[in-house]
């Protein structure tokens, strides 16, 4: 039987996404038996994300400063804004470095069930930023689920009243897709989103 620290340690671990009770001993194992190599730059990493994170004041990213490094980066193009459901979303966007622009970080997506409204999120600041000017095209970049796809609706809606671009996310048929293996909300949402050739 481990002790009431290692099992405590297991507990936590196990709250993270993706680690159940089973990895979680299997990573609380590890570190024991790598105290130095693993165990040690842990406890420096998680205690330096700790001290020094802040939530960016203009986008909403996570960062060690606030504007955030994205938001300071003059070589973005301000007048382009992608509105994100969370920070994981804009960090893999901004991996890409498809986007040029800059972004917006909801903190959520709206949900009945979860009763998460539109006030729960940051939209207002959205307008706000909107109402300041200077973007000509905002893109929605929300999760092709029930709640992302309803969020982009909401937020469609309450941005028609500026002189935008107002542009969503392609869904549908991804590459090296096989269209025997998809479902028919991706196939019909395919189907609804093609554009001629040439």
């Amino acid at each position: 039987m481990a002790s009431p620290e290692i099992e405590a340690l297991t507990q936590a671990l196990s709250r993270l996404p993706g680690l159940g009770p089973r990895s979680a001993r299997r990573a609380v194992l590890h570190l024991i038996k790598k105290r130095e190599a693993a165990m040690a730059p842990l406890l420096r990493a998680l205690e330096a994300v700790n001290e020094r994170l802040v939530t960016c004041h203009v986008c909403g990213n996570v960062d060690t400063v606030d504007p955030c490094g994205i938001c300071k980066d003059a070589r973005r193009d301000p007048r382009a804004l992608c509105v994100v459901e969370d920070v994981a979303d804009l960090w893999a966007l901004d991996k890409s470095r498809l986007f040029p622009g800059r972004f917006h970080v909801l903190g959520g997506r709206l949900s009945a069930l979860e009763g998460i409204r539109p006030e729960d999120l940051t939209i207002d600041a959205l307008v706000t930023r909107l109402e300041q000017g200077g973007v000509d095209e905002v893109v929605l970049a929300m999760n092709a689920t029930l709640e992302g796809q309803t969020t982009a609706h909401y937020l469609a809606e309450r941005l028609e009243r500026f002189p935008i671009r107002l542009t969503q996310l392609a869904h549908g048929v991804p590459v090296g897709g096989e269209l025997d293996y998809l479902d028919e909300g991706t196939l019909a949402q395919a189907l609804r989103a093609r554009r001629p050739l040439g």
